[in-house]
Parts: C-alpha cells; sequence; structure tokens
C-alpha cells in the first residue's frame, strides 16, 4: 500500500514536460545559491532583481526584433551589470544608486520597448517576469545545463578570492587580489543566473532564489564553506518540492519554490531560537 502511494505521488514524472521542468529547477536551485552567497556578503541582496529588471529590457528587445528573447536578455543583462559595477568601482556612483538606476530602467525600457513590438503588450511578458517553467524546452534545459555548470564552477573555483572581497575589499586590495575583475566576475554570474533563472522562477522572484536559501544556511553553519555547500543543498531541495507542489496544487511554479523556500527559512529560524532559549535554561 505504501509502495503504490509512493508511486502516485511521483506521477508527475511521467510527463516530459514536468521532467524538464524538475530538471530545470534543479539547475536554478543550485546555480542561484552559488552567486547569491556573495552578494549577501557584500550587502547586496537586492543585486539580483537589478539585473532582472536589465534582463527584461533585453527580453523586451529580443521580441522586438524577433530574436531569441533569453539570448538578447543574456547579452544585456551581462552588458548592465559591467556598466554598472564599473560606475560602482570607479565612478562616485553608490551601491544603492546603482542598483536604483538598474531598478528603474530596466523595467521602464522593458515595457517601452514591448510596446513597440508588433502586436506587444505588456501582457507578453508575463511568462518572463512570473516563470513558465512548464515550457522549458530541450533547447534550453541544454542552455541552462551549460549555463549553471559555468556558474558552480567558477564560484566553486573563485570562492576563496570572491570570499576575500566581499568580506573585505580594501584588505583584499591590500593582498594583491584583483578586486575590481573579481567584482565584475560577480555581476556578471549574477547576470547570468537570472536570465538562467527567469523561465524557472520569474524576473520578479529571481533574487529570492539566490538570497533566501543563503539566510537559511547562514543560520545553521559556522563557516562560509558550510554555509556555501548548505545553501547549494537548501535550493535544490526547494526547487524539487515546489515543482513537486506546483504540479499537485496548480499553482506557479516559481512562486510555489519561493513559498516553499520562506517557509524553510521560517522554520529553521524557530528552531534555531528555540534551541537557543532551551541551551541556555540548561
Amino acid at each position: 500500500m505504501g509502495s503504490l502511494e509512493s508511486l502516485e505521488s511521483l506521477q508527475f514524472l511521467q510527463y516530459d514536460f514536468m521532467q524538464r521542468a524538475l530538471l530545470a529547477a534543479v539547475l536554478v536551485g543550485v546555480a542561484a545559491p552559488s552567486v547569491g552567497i556573495f552578494l549577501v556578503q557584500r550587502r547586496l541582496a537586492l543585486m539580483g532583481d537589478g539585473m532582472g529588471h536589465v534582463a527584461l529590457t533585453g527580453v523586451a528587445l529580443g521580441l522586438l526584433t524577433g530574436s531569441a528573447p533569453v539570448g538578447v536578455a543574456l547579452v544585456t543583462a551581462t552588458a548592465g551589470a559591467v556598466i554598472i559595477e564599473l560606475l560602482r568601482t570607479r565612478g562616485r556612483t553608490s551601491s544603492d544608486l546603482a542598483l536604483a538606476l538598474m531598478f528603474y530602467g530596466g523595467i521602464a525600457g522593458g515595457v517601452v520597448l514591448i510596446s513597440k513590438a508588433p502586436g506587444g503588450t505588456p501582457a507578453s511578458l508575463n511568462q518572463y517576469l512570473f516563470g513558465s517553467i512548464t515550457t522549458t524546452t530541450p533547447q534550453d534545459l541544454a542552455i541552462f545545463a551549460a549555463l549553471s555548470f559555468a556558474v558552480v564552477a567558477i564560484t566553486v573555483t573563485l570562492s576563496r578570492q570572491l570570499f576575500a572581497v566581499a568580506n573585505d575589499e580594501e584588505f583584499a586590495r591590500a593582498s594583491g587580489l584583483p578586486v575590481v575583475a573579481l567584482n565584475l566576475v560577480v555581476a556578471v554570474l549574477t547576470a547570468v543566473t537570472v536570465v538562467v533563472a527567469m523561465r524557472v522562477v520569474g524576473l520578479l522572484l529571481v533574487s529570492a532564489l539566490m538570497v533566501v536559501p543563503v539566510a537559511t544556511a547562514q543560520l545553521v553553519s559556522r563557516s562560509f564553506r558550510q554555509a556555501f555547500v548548505t545553501s547549494l543543498l537548501i535550493g535544490l531541495f526547494c526547487a524539487v518540492i515546489g515543482v513537486a507542489a506546483s504540479f499537485y496544487t496548480n499553482t506557479p511554479s516559481g512562486g510555489s519554490i519561493v513559498l516553499v523556500a520562506i517557509a524553510l527559512f521560517a522554520l529553521t529560524a524557530v528552531f534555531r531560537r528555540s534551541a537557543t532559549a532551551f541551551r541556555s535554561r540548561a
């Protein structure tokens, strides 16, 4: 009886589109926290939102020109990431102002450009704003896999250098690390991750998948390395559970994934506080 119930609970895997959706969610669930942990360390948790709005302009430009929206969004978001990081580093623009420029300019450009597309309306952007994971094609999956692998490989390889810069830029510069180049790496990786995740959780929610698993991992971790690994596992867990839940509840997968991540964070915070209180009383 138990085995029969287990098989029924996995019936969503019988559908090809759900198999692709699950694989795409797994890729994003691992890639997003691997970049997000450095954004959280630098107190730039909302950078993913800013990049998402820049990517929105790229999507609209792709729809306007009849090009592949994902490819154009990738180029646009990467270029925007480089420009904003250089503006922040070499100019006098603060991080907050740089993010504000991305927020407002990106979404304004997207709305204006899509209005000029043949038959285009702001509603045409919905699948990119809120995600449309069930429409993932095998070609999309191959692109997501390549980009996600690149993101994780780079963050793992450069984790020590990226952590040093995120923790203390002045000390990292005094130690001889190429601070500007490493900051550009983080900015570009953020842009790539946003484009990969926009079909899974949507541009409006992508930042949550970068930040919330990291915040949860920090509650239970005692070192940066432990937090890094734990955040990837949490992102993977939330992606799988969120996609499965969206199938049975007939809800958007992006919102379901984020709600699972937030619920896990809340439960972890409550458990940690309760455990601390218990130890103090003991």
